[in-house]
């Protein structure tokens, strides 16, 4: 760890908090009330960073887990089809940063009425996952409620899903929550952008052996839109200092994310264990400095194949059902492509 001097504690206490709490204990403290008391009473210390304060310090006294944390489902909002049914959009938050957490569809992952599989995915990435599935429902739906219920790590959350008008979405609202446009921006390109299409190249239904590499392959096509836009670099040079640049403390309060065309295929429902050969962007919100995820600083969307075919081989480590999903995003809107693949010995 890199030392950081008293200095630090009045001038970049919002970019070291973390590194400074570990080096400096409890007197964090005094200087954290000395720092807001200045910058409230005294006119000429309004320079001091102490609404950025404010945040980072929630953010370091919260507690963050590797593993063992639940997984909480969440209802993102609803949009309608021409037909005049509804489809009700859910994500999920796996309080985790790094356990990929399975719960197989049944008692403790499932939604009703109408379930329990309604197309819920039963592996779940790390952290912040959106937008990531629909459910159909009739236009008489009415004032019913859905709800997904799912067990993580011994503990039970539900999600409930209305057609309440405030949890109303379209393509806007789904730009802004993923973090591609900034606060109140707008513009006649970006409100036409559409989803990139994608095309599972060959049978959307395989078969594999155990241990075997299987490459699948999908088209992907993309309007274009939003232009490609590297994620802002927000480290600053006293940052640097920091020994772990996952530590550095976030320094936006919303979301921001890169834009441009990629694609992974992710692992929405297994068996056993799926390795790829090659690690794949990841379709989940690691805003840790230098993750392989669109809303992680310095990242820049990968070289497009010339024919627009990505493809990726896994291999299974056990026979059973096993479904795959085609992720393509823009870096504002997604689409998705499902193979399922029977796995035997």
């Amino acid at each position: 760890m890199q030392s950081v001097q008293w200095s630090d504690l009045f001038g970049a206490m919002d970019r070291f908090l973390l590194e400074i709490a570990h080096q400096y204990g409890p007197f964090v403290y005094v200087a954290l009330g000395l720092i807001f008391l200045l910058q409230t009473g005294v006119v000429v210390m309004a320079f001091l960073p102490g609404d950025s304060l404010l945040f980072v310090a929630g953010t370091a006294s919260a507690e963050s887990y590797s593993s063992g944390q639940p997984v909480a489902p969440a209802f993102e909002g609803w949009d309608q089809n021409p037909d005049g049914s509804f489809n009700m959009i859910f994500g999920y938050m796996n309080q985790n940063w790094e356990e990929e957490v399975d719960v197989p569809v049944g008692p403790d992952n499932n939604i009703m009425p109408g379930g329990p599989d309604m197309g819920q995915p039963a592996h779940f990435y790390p952290r912040r996952n959106r937008f990531v599935f629909r459910v159909r429902v009739p236009k008489d739906f009415g004032d019913k409620e859905l709800v997904w219920t799912l067990k993580a790590n011994g503990k039970i959350i539900k999600a409930y899903a209305t057609l309440r008008q405030d949890f109303f979405v379209d393509n806007m609202v789904m730009m802004s929550e993923t973090g591609a446009l900034g606060a109140g921006v707008s513009s006649p390109e970006i409100r036409a952008n559409k989803p990139p299409t994608v095309e599972v190249v060959g049978d959307a239904v395989r078969t594999a052996k155990v241990g075997e590499p299987l490459t699948l392959s999908a088209l992907v096509k993309d309007d274009g839109v939003p232009k490609p836009r590297q994620r802002q670099n927000f480290v600053s040079r006293r940052s640097t200092q920091v020994s772990d640049m996952r530590m550095i403390p976030p320094s936006q309060i919303t979301v921001g994310s890169a834009t441009g065309l990629w694609a992974s295929l992710l692992v929405y429902r297994e068996a056993g264990n799926v390795s790829f050969e090659k690690d794949q962007v990841k379709a989940w919100e690691d805003t840790r400095t230098g993750a392989n995820s669109q809303w992680a600083p310095l990242w820049s969307v990968p070289a497009q194949p010339p024919d627009g075919k990505w493809s990726a081989t896994v291999t299974f480590d056990k026979p059973g059902t096993y479904v795959l999903r085609w992720h393509a995003s823009d870096g504002a809107l997604t689409a998705d492509q499902d193979v399922t693949v029977t796995v035997t010995k």
